[in-house]
């Protein structure tokens, strides 16, 4: 009778592997379809792998508290020819059982590389991201990146960019209009492509600003709505400096300091310059430097050491009328908070029993999905905007 293999599917976009935990069946035994047959664990959950079909447990080729590739045969169930005929499903060969069994036995089967539409590449990889070495050279002669060729479709195998489509791609170019960029626009592109090799989220959150607004007035110089967020942000970084810390293999590395960046818009792009120790130095002792680092951004005349080391960053988007965004961290900073428009809404008053008007802003917090979760950062920004609420503590 036909043998059907059991195999370790794909559990997840990123999940390239996952551990045999507990088998629920024993060789002999009658399987029925979607049956669970094993349980698996990989570093994000616990699940159990169900039967592809309906017949007898033949053998289990898997141990249990070993890790599997996916794609890896784990078993095998005998089955009708009916049964392997309406799945689609060949029997192995006894030279492929052979070499499964003896992969399993070298421990190697970590090893296995799962397929994906044909080709065999790792399983976190999809699309057309494979490049051969000759594509890479000539990308590298040309001083252009992966991200440059988003917009090509591949005529290779399974999408694959050719050569061949590169230089057409190439040729297609010329014939445009083309400007050269900047290179403040080169260093931002650089900057933001290296920040989006990392998982990113961004949660959001409206917070009453009158307060702000009232605060500011009572002071001079004024501080800008920018230094409100920024202390704001320090203060509550330096009550749990773990959600500012950057992932660096297997450990967070908390800042040594509450530098907080605040992003700048210059001649055709942004610069941040950075104050330092931020958590330490009132509002109202921040304004002069505030005011200083903002003018030499504006003129693109800031030392190299005012931009450097920072934590975080704070951008006032809402000074070009947007009311949300979601900006997107350093490659070095795990988080930026945004700050939008503030506009006037309606907000139901207990005490008067009536809609009263106030001014809101919104709040956005882009955060690196490897440090934070979705509580953490809500409880981050909910901390900021009840900060923002009491200036006067600022």
């Amino acid at each position: 009778m036909p043998q059907i293999p059991i195999i370790m599917p794909q559990l997840g976009e990123s999940i390239a592997e996952a551990t045999v935990i507990q088998l629920f069946v024993n060789a002999g035994d009658a399987i029925e379809p979607d049956q669970d047959l094993l349980e698996v664990e990989t570093n994000k959950a616990t699940m159990a792998v169900p039967a592809p079909c309906r017949g007898t447990l033949a053998k289990w080729v898997a141990q249990v508290d070993t890790s599997y590739a996916v794609g890896t045969v784990l078993g095998y169930i005998e089955a009708t020819a009916e049964e392997a005929a309406r799945l689609g499903l060949d029997q192995p060969t006894p030279k492929q059982e052979a070499t499964t069994a003896t992969a399993m036995a070298a421990g190697e089967a970590h090893k296995v590389e799962p397929r994906v539409r044909g080709l065999p590449v790792p399983a976190h990889v999809t699309g057309v991201s494979y490049m051969s070495p000759r594509m890479k050279a000539r990308m590298a002669e040309l001083g252009l990146h992966a991200a440059d060729l988003a917009g090509v479709a591949g005529s290779g195998a399974a999408g694959r960019v050719t050569i061949e489509d590169f230089e057409k791609f190439l040729t297609d170019l010329e014939q445009r209009k083309l400007s050269r960029a900047s290179s403040m626009r080169v260093a931002v592109a650089d900057a933001m492509r290296r920040s989006w090799t990392r998982p990113l989220a961004t949660v959001g959150l409206p917070a009453r600003i009158d307060a702000v607004l009232a605060h500011r007035k009572s002071l001079d110089p004024k501080p800008g709505p920018t230094l409100y967020a920024i202390r704001a942000l320090a203060l509550a970084l330096a009550a749990n400096s773990a959600v500012g810390g950057r992932l660096v293999g297997n450990r967070i590395v908390h800042p040594s300091a509450i530098n907080i960046g605040f992003a700048v818009e210059a001649e055709d792009g942004v610069l941040v310059p950075v104050i330092r120790d931020a958590d330490k130095v009132t509002l109202r002792a921040l304004v002069g430097k505030y005011a200083e680092l903002l003018e030499l951004a504006r003129q693109r005349r800031l030392p190299p050491e005012a931009t450097a080391e920072s934590v975080a960053t704070v951008t006032n988007y809402g000074t070009f009328g947007l009311t949300w965004a979601t900006p997107i961290p350093l490659p070095e900073q795990t988080l930026v908070l945004g700050l939008g428009v503030g506009r006037k809404v309606p907000f139901w008053d207990e005490e008067k029993k009536a809609f009263v008007p106030v001014t809101e802003a919104q709040l956005t917090l882009s955060f690196d999905h490897r440090v934070l979760d979705g509580g953490a950062a809500g409880r981050l920004l909910q901390h900021i905007a009840k900060l923002l609420a009491q200036p006067e503590t600022l």
